[in-house]
């Protein structure tokens, strides 16, 4: 139970983290293009990375013991960015968290598929009760799909997809800080490579708001890999819907957006069914039990 609080308490700190990433995105998204952006902020990470390796108390190398694992983990954190750039650019913020939403199902598949954990059917039961809840979020209807959304649809596949990643590295390795070094610097060559095509020059004010934003995101990546080392993925997910809290407040301080009554609702029910799922994590045996009975069905 104490590793669990522990890792509760890490995704907690890692949403306030990446919705203040998030934001400086959507500060950054109407003048400039992804690459831009995530050039320059991958090789301050990677810089970042490499000064702490340095660190006695923290240098154990950049090396990885799961290479083609870290792969498909960095490849993912690039597609992930971009989809989330282009959606944030396009879409409230509170728009936007319809497809963080999305992610604890997503993730609840992956791990089955990837990581070979078998997620009990009262989680699953958790998960379909978020999933309504997002639907219900939804601005204007499912008819009202337009390329913001196919973004987000995108960075909640490719976002998921890193997470489950991370967790599988972490089974075979307690590098942190390899996990976090890869990824942006696949980010940094990735986009170093359409840089000269899409290069705007940048005022020192934004400058500076790309300097804050490495910073941010170095810091919630390294906080997000040492939580997947103590609760599943698909526990993780669901408390990262503390982000709408965030985003709420941000969006309507900075960026005059205020959420309306259907998605006041339907973030109820999916903080409802992540902090269902941390408790079941905590009793296990309790809460199949009880899922058992009030489900079974005579033969």
């Amino acid at each position: 139970m104490k590793a669990s609080l522990l890792g509760a308490a890490l995704v907690a700190l890692y949403t306030i983290l990446i919705s203040s990433a998030d934001a400086i995105t959507k500060l950054i998204a109407g003048g400039y293009a992804a690459p831009q952006l995530f050039c320059l902020s991958g090789l301050i990470v990677v810089a970042l990375s490499l000064l702490v390796d340095r660190m006695p108390s923290q240098r154990q190398g950049l090396r990885t013991r799961s290479p083609w694992a870290m792969t498909v983990r960095s490849g993912a954190t690039v597609m992930a960015a971009v989809c989330f750039f282009n959606a944030f650019g396009a879409l409230p913020l509170a728009d936007v968290f319809l497809y963080i939403g999305l992610m604890p199902l997503l993730s609840g598949l992956m791990s089955g598929l990837i990581l070979r954990e078998q997620v009990r059917p009262s989680a699953w039961f958790a998960l379909t009760a978020g999933f309504i809840g997002v639907l219900s979020l939804f601005p204007g209807g499912l008819q009202a799909i337009t390329t913001g959304h196919l973004f987000g649809l995108g960075a909640a596949v490719f976002g998921t997809l890193s997470i489950v990643m991370s967790r599988f590295i972490g089974r075979h390795e307690s590098n942190v800080l390899a996990q976090v070094f890869y990824p942006n610097l696949a980010l940094f060559v990735a986009m170093g490579a359409a840089l000269p095509f899409v290069w705007v020059p940048m005022p020192l004010s934004d400058l500076v708001w790309v300097v804050v934003y490495a910073a941010v995101l170095f810091s919630a990546r390294w906080v997000l890999v040492l939580s997947l080392r103590t609760l599943a993925v698909y526990v993780v997910t669901p408390l990262m819907n503390l982000q709408f809290v965030w985003m709420v407040i941000l969006g309507a301080v900075f960026f005059g957006e205020l959420p309306t009554t259907a998605t006041l609702l339907g973030v109820a029910i999916v903080m409802a069914s992540g902090l269902y799922l941390v408790w079941e994590q905590f009793a296990p045996e309790q809460t199949e039990d009880t899922f058992a009975r009030n489900f079974k069905t005579d033969p």
